[in-house]
């Protein structure tokens, strides 16, 4: 069946250009498994100042003179996406074969098939490139030269690194913990509740994430099992908050913080990625350099950021690296 689609260079070019918002944005829908947690912010080209700001006005007991100077404190810091591309060669006949595969496999359920078309092609070629924008979010570190997402933009591990050497998250600061044994199936439940009982008070009182391993989540796991060995365990095994916290610490373990050095607190709202979607800067094409070899040929803009670093909003706990 695959050798009776044929599809001309003619249909791939003008699928890109039909469903050019689509293709750009399949990317970015491929990591809604991590992005679900964060805030996305579109429209951002390169560099836009993000942060919080805070004054110490105060209602006092009434009095006609009083006069107090004010101070508005501005705490910014900088969300970057960077101009990134992708260069894919496909074989046509290749990509409709992979799909004819899958939906016939889908197919099987409820008896329909569907032939591909140029744009399914191009769609699986765009959703591919997601994973590895997805093993960049905490990892990445920013290289122009490097030829790999990871080369892209700083993930936020990266951007973590750099403000503990800069001296912007310490413990004097009160947005840093450094635990000082490594995690196991036996301590797991107590360091959760040491990172719990070290957040700011204002942070506390948050809905907040705690981006994590699977492996800590399931050694967490295994200590509240032999923590609470004593209490009929009813509750499904999968405990989805630090007990303590008011159900309001949630333990989020995700595939692309494996190996990661450091657990971080923030709410939803401090965690940003960025990119375009808005502009026209952005496109898809397909070329044909080589015979019966087609080019994807796409660009886009994508960075991530904290919005703050002060301890009212944000934590990072390093671990011990055995």
């Amino acid at each position: 069946m695959a050798g009776k689609l044929q599809f001309t260079l003619d249909d791939f070019q003008k699928a890109a250009h039909q469903f050019r918002k689509e293709l750009l944005m399949l990317p970015i829908i491929g990591i809604n498994d991590t992005l679900q947690f964060m805030t996305p912010r579109p429209g951002i080209r390169y560099k836009e100042s993000v942060g919080d700001m805070s004054g110490a006005a105060q209602f006092a007991p009434y009095k006609p003179s009083r006069s107090d100077d004010f101070y508005l404190n501005l705490n910014f810091r900088t969300l970057e996406t960077f101009f990134g591309n992708v260069h894919a060669k496909f074989e046509p006949n290749s990509a409709i074969s992979t799909l004819l595969g899958t939906i016939a496999a889908q197919a099987k359920g409820d008896g329909q098939l569907t032939a591909p078309t140029a744009k399914h092609v191009l769609s699986l070629i765009a959703k591919s490139s997601s994973e590895n924008l997805n093993n960049a979010i905490w990892k990445g570190k920013r290289n122009p030269n490097g030829n790999t997402s990871m080369d892209l933009f700083d993930g936020f591990d990266t951007i973590t690194e750099k403000e503990i050497t800069e001296g912007n998250i310490s413990l004097e600061k009160g947005n840093y913990l450094k635990l000082t044994e490594a995690v196991t199936s036996e301590n797991a439940y107590d360091l959760a509740k040491q990172i719990l009982y070290s957040l700011d008070p204002r942070l506390r009182a948050q809905d907040c994430y705690l981006f994590c391993s699977q492996d800590f989540a399931d050694k967490y796991n295994d200590a509240y099992q032999l923590t609470h060995s004593g209490y009929v365990y009813n509750s499904q095994f999968d405990q989805v908050a630090v007990e303590g916290s008011n159900n309001r610490l949630h333990i989020i373990p995700l595939f692309n913080k494996a190996d990661s050095k450091f657990i971080h607190v923030c709410p939803k709202s401090n965690m940003l990625v960025g990119y375009d979607q808005m502009s026209d800067t952005e496109s898809v094409m397909v070329k044909e350099y080589e015979p019966f070899i087609l080019s994807y040929i796409a660009t886009m803009f994508f960075g991530v950021q904290f919005e703050s670093i002060d301890k009212r909003r944000f934590k990072a706990i390093e671990l011990v690296v055995e």
